[in-house]
């Protein structure tokens, strides 16, 4: 049997910072010898679990590694097997406690993939099952995969309700509600959270009502109601403060301050941060303290303190994106772009672009399809039904899914298309403008020449021309050496990387990646009309592609057909 044990989803507020010198320097030397002993522990288990993957008598290889696990998770697994365990009993135990060991590590891609390794070895909807789906719910949503964990969050629903403990059903709706919290849904999180309380107040377990507490202050402060929002916070803090729980009480203090922050109390939120920053540092608390980082860094960008704002921003972006977590990173970078924008505004732009790919990245058409489908009203009565009524739910599940298997390969496939065709106008508009460019340098003697005109008379267009001349013929030198990536030509050019993409889409609007890649397709039209015996293989290599299967892809995505029947076709007519 897998013991119980409280995930605490709950922990992550929307909310940080320590002003004082002294207070981050002796957090940084906690932090450091945790890191430290974290590392060796790290080591013993990697160990540890290779060898139960490798070893020949796997009985006593699982209760090693489950003597090392009791060391994390005191009380909550000590397990002891005897000889003659099945294989799949050993399997399925140490593969989901290695999934809880590397999300408390918060290690979220390895938890993941041990938690689905050990989810088949689980044959009947009992408690040990919902342990395992509802981790896989919460290391999903960690990793920004909301449809999937929406999915198991259901999943999980059905199994707990059947054996009918308030605390585990409480326990499932607040990931639930954690999920659509993350989807920005927080309409949908509202009704499992409130079921959620009702279960926790049944259950009387403070810890786990504190954490629901948390989290309802949350979505209310997501709905724009942060009064009730920081009772919720004030409430959970009572609660864990008065059983000792520092580290839990810490991210009740980031989850008012989040509040606060929405009553433009940026004072009170300024100071709640400051007294939680330290305790989440101590405590190794990295996913909140980020979290509490950025906020602490927004409040300073409200008060127009935005320099002492970056390095909050920034440290929160490391953590965040080594976590893998897109959701938070995008709010990151959202602070930087926001306190760089008053004195550098490169830096603010190139903060906004990456702002704006990690958006689009996290919310993709085809993830607002999947989790528009789970957008139904919440059904209280689907709570109280009877096992019956849960295997009919079962049915209706199965038949959604196959319907929003359907549609989501369709809107894929659509958006697959969509995009192709817009990379291909595009493609086509910037190699009419290499033309035209090649027309222009042709009519002017020399680029020298240019140059010493726009030194007698300047002109932006005259510089834009020259700049644009100056970039094919960098190019069409990189591609005789074999060197086009967009740091050589930037240096032939004598400019910074990031200079150079600043002005190419200052001059063309596209990428340096995609005017190098117009200018190769050109090119290799050309080639191809101009001597039509020539192996496709060969105009790959002089223009920049070392595979010909890579430069046949390439082309056929600009021009809508093979460089042989490109070919072809330009012969015929």
């Amino acid at each position: 049997m897998i013991a119980k044990k409280i995930v605490n989803f709950a922990e992550n507020p929307y909310t940080m910072k320590a002003n004082q010198l002294i207070i981050r320097y002796f957090t940084f030397l906690i932090c450091y010898v945790i890191s430290c002993t974290a590392n060796a522990q790290d080591a013993d288990f990697e160990r540890l679990l290779s060898r139960f993957n490798n070893a020949n008598d796997q009985v006593q290889a699982a209760n090693e590694f489950f003597q090392y696990v009791e060391k994390v998770f005191p009380g909550d697994c000590a397990i002891t097997f005897s000889k003659g365990t099945p294989e799949d009993s050993l399997r399925q135990q140490v593969w989901y406690w290695a999934a809880e060991v590397y999300h408390d590590a918060q290690n979220y891609e390895s938890a993941r993939q041990y938690a689905l390794r050990a989810l088949p070895l689980f044959r009947y909807d009992n408690e040990d099952k919902a342990y395992c789906v509802k981790l896989l719910a919460i290391i999903n949503v960690r990793l920004g995969d909301f449809s999937a964990a929406a999915t198991y969050g259901k999943q999980a629903l059905d199994i707990t309700l059947k054996g009918g403990n308030a605390d585990e059903i409480s326990s499932v709706l607040n990931v639930l509600a954690g999920t659509y919290m993350a989807a920005n849904q927080a309409e949908q999180a509202e009704q499992y959270i409130l079921k959620g309380l009702e279960y926790a107040e049944a259950a009387n377990n403070s810890g786990r009502k504190a954490i629901l507490l948390g989290m309802a202050s949350e979505v209310y402060h997501k709905l724009g109601q942060d009064r009730r929002a920081v009772d919720y916070a004030q409430s959970a803090y009572a609660l864990d403060s008065a059983q000792g729980r520092e580290g839990r009480a810490a991210v009740r203090l980031s989850q008012k301050a989040a509040a606060l922050i929405g009553l433009e109390d940026y004072k009170g939120a300024r100071a709640t941060l400051e007294r939680a920053i330290p305790v989440l540092r101590a405590t190794g608390n990295l996913h909140s303290l980020a979290i509490s980082l950025n906020q602490l860094g927004f409040c300073m960008v409200n008060q127009q303190q935005n320099a002492d704002a970056i390095p909050l921003f920034r440290e929160a972006s490391q953590i965040f994106d080594k976590m893998g977590d897109l959701y938070n990173l995008t709010h990151s970078h959202q602070g930087l772009y926001k306190a760089y924008w008053d004195n550098n505004s490169d830096s603010a732009r190139i903060e906004l672009e990456t702002f704006n790919q990690l958006r689009d990245s996290l919310y993709s058409q085809a993830s607002a399809e999947a989790l528009s489908k789970y957008k139904a009203e919440f059904d209280a009565d689907r709570l109280e039904a009877e096992n019956e009524q849960i295997r009919k739910a079962h049915q209706r599940d199965i038949i959604i899914g196959i319907v929003l298997l359907i549609v989501l390969l369709a809107g894929v496939f659509v958006f697959i298309r969509r995009s192709l065709t817009r990379h291909r106008r595009a493609m086509q508009a910037l190699i009419s403008e290499v033309d035209e460019i090649r027309a222009a340098m042709n009519e002017k003697v020399t680029v020298e020449a240019t140059k010493t005109i726009q030194q007698a008379t300047p002109n932006k267009e005259d510089e834009k021309e020259t700049f644009l001349h100056r970039v094919v013929e960098a190019v069409e030198d990189g591609l005789r050496t074999g060197h086009t990536d967009v740091a050589h030509i930037a240096a032939e050019l004598h400019l910074s990387e990031q200079t150079f993409r600043r002005r190419l889409v200052d001059a063309t609007g596209q990428q340096p990646k995609m005017f190098i890649s117009a200018i190769q397709m050109e090119r290799a039209a050309e080639a191809l009309m101009i001597d039509p015996e020539r192996p496709i293989s060969e105009v790959a290599l002089v223009c920049g592609f070392e595979d010909a299967s890579a430069f046949s892809h390439a082309f056929k995505r600009v021009y809508g057909v093979s460089p042989s029947r490109y070919r072809l076709n330009a012969s015929t007519k």
